[in-house]
């Protein structure tokens, strides 16, 4: 007989997970228009209150590229300051127990990270990253690998020396927009190296939407058989074919235990136009239409995990409300289907129940509850052709 259990058929599956939310960096990163700082504090604050405890809030990077974070140390701050230690404090939550990230792609934002650290403000964690696919690792960080490895190692040393983790990015695991797929033997060499030099945990990253289930549930299962302690390993998903939620079961199947996501599936790559003028970002976009780029959605992933019955430290309410307000904010449809329809609710929705049922079935002398004829057998009989 099949086992019907899933936790018995995928036994490394987990109970429970931890998801961060990186919408105020990844998600805004991508969009053509400034979002305010008062809302980016807003939407950072909330997040808390709904439950997230992972946070990636800015990038450190050079602002002439990226204006959309040009209030990096002011967001920081505001994360830092007494109103919003309050505020917790006043929900039961210990901000000390939230952890803030910035990215670092280059050295000299890890030194900005490090400075803001010695005024109070700078992030818990850091992040820096490579690609197993070198066209694509230029396109983001100017550099050769061997180049960045030597870079990386350095900063690492600066940031421990600084009581600040990194986390080291391994991307284009399942395949590159500009010069296609690598091998995943490449990617698990490449999270041991991260690792070798000193990185506090590793975002295993799908930056295109390129992942296919299957070999999601590969590379995870190859991660976890070299490196098993799942606290180290973290599922970046993007959303290109609207197949993200298939790796994300994947990824738990085999194991991860570890998310991330953006509030209406928002993210990309930076946007090289901002309100009115253009500016550099990375250049060049390298999707035909940006209305099917973006991560994988913390409204649907939660309901979807929820509803598995998974343990992940969300009010899914508020957050399908903040998705709400997001799409205000964003001024157009995001890519969540739950914030229109909502989580799968067992009791139906009997406002839409048809009258004159209960007096049909009364008139027929039916039995409330009964389903089929009187006079039929309690169970259905199998055809003995159709029987296994």
């Amino acid at each position: 007989m099949t086992e019907y259990d899933f936790w018995k058929v995928f036994p490394r599956m987990p109970k429970k997970v931890t998801i961060g939310d990186i919408t105020i960096r990844d998600g805004f990163q991508h969009l053509e228009k400034f979002i305010s700082t008062r809302a980016k504090k807003f939407y950072a604050e909330e997040l808390v209150f709904a439950g997230c405890r992972n946070i990636e809030v800015t990038n450190l990077g050079n602002p002439y590229l990226m204006p959309q974070f040009s209030d990096a140390e002011e967001v920081l701050g505001y994360l830092r300051g007494e109103r919003f230690k309050r505020r917790c404090s006043k929900r039961g939550i210990n901000p000390d127990d939230v952890c803030i990230t910035a990215v670092t792609i280059r050295e000299p934002a890890v030194d900005q990270a490090i400075e803001l650290k010695k005024k109070g403000i700078g992030p818990d964690r850091v992040l820096m990253m490579v690609s197993t696919e070198e066209e694509h690792h230029f396109a983001n960080s100017g550099t050769t690998l061997p180049m960045y490895w030597k870079e990386a190692e350095r900063c690492i040393k600066k940031c421990t020396d600084a009581g600040i983790k990194m986390c080291g990015t391994v991307s284009t695991i399942w395949g590159s927009p500009i010069a296609g797929a690598t091998e995943l033997r490449d990617a698990v060499e490449f999270t041991k190296r991260w690792l070798e030099i000193g990185a506090s945990d590793i975002e295993h990253a799908d930056h295109d939407g390129s992942a296919s289930a299957p070999e999601v549930y590969r590379y995870f299962s190859m991660i976890l058989d070299e490196i098993p302690n799942t606290d180290l390993h973290l599922a970046h998903f993007h959303e290109t074919k609207r197949v993200a939620s298939a790796s994300i079961l994947a990824a738990l199947q085999a194991g991860i235990t570890n998310f991330e996501a953006t509030l209406g599936g928002m993210g990309g790559q930076p946007a090289n136009f901002l309100d009115d003028c253009p500016v550099p970002g990375t250049g060049d976009y390298y999707y035909k239409d940006p209305r099917y780029v973006g991560l994988n959605c913390l409204e649907d992933m939660l309901v979807q995990i929820d509803e598995m019955g998974i343990e992940h430290g969300y009010d899914v309410d508020r957050v399908l409300k903040l998705g709400q307000l997001m799409e205000k904010t964003a001024g157009q449809r995001l890519r969540s289907e739950a914030v229109i329809n909502g989580r799968t609710q067992k009791e139906g929705h009997m406002e839409f129940a048809r009258p004159g049922l209960a007096k049909l079935k009364e008139k027929q002398g039916e039995k409330t509850g009964q389903l089929v004829p009187s006079e039929w057998g309690e169970k259905a009989v199998l055809p003995e052709k159709y029987q296994p």
